[in-house]
């Protein structure tokens, strides 16, 4: 593997990195809102586990980024230039997206799951409608890398 590669694998890496610490940490954010919410009303059950559940997906999306860049853009790599540069920054910039998305994706999952009780479940819509502005932020980060790639010439 030249440095070309390893700059594009590196940038991959940190696409997936940024989906997996971001997921955890706003499902951290949710789950710590979810136990307060279940010492009240322990039939909110359900409604936590499916709101906590939602900044997991920018993992996905993470993953996603890391197996184009796998499959697609590294055997498309040419073999000289900045090349490897070029990935690492777009794999820096979807990894961005995905952290800061899921982080506050479960602060909003989190305000929602504190309500629950109060609101006897009515918040659960408007609360995943809210968090789905944030996702958005997520889906985009992947739609920006792969306009990048094929701006690139890598797809």
């Amino acid at each position: 593997m030249n440095e070309l590669q390893a700059l594009a694998t590196l940038g991959g890496s940190l696409a997936l990195v940024g989906g997996l610490a971001g997921s955890a940490i706003g499902i951290g954010l949710a789950a710590t809102a979810g136990v307060g919410t279940l010492s009240e009303d322990s039939g909110q059950l359900r409604n936590v586990v499916v709101l906590a559940s939602l900044p997991m997906t920018q993992t996905f999306y993470g993953l996603i980024i890391l197996i184009i860049v796998l499959t697609v853009v590294f055997p498309n790599l040419p073999t000289s230039g900045h090349s490897g540069m070029a990935v690492l920054a777009v794999g820096i910039m979807g990894g961005s997206a995905e952290v800061f998305s899921a982080i506050f994706q479960g602060s909003v999952c989190a305000a929602g799951i504190a309500m629950l009780p109060k609101t006897k479940g009515q918040i659960l819509t408007s609360s995943m409608m809210l968090a789905v502005f944030v996702e958005l932020i997520g889906v985009l980060g992947l739609v920006f890398v792969i306009m990048a790639f094929s701006i690139l010439k890598f797809m």
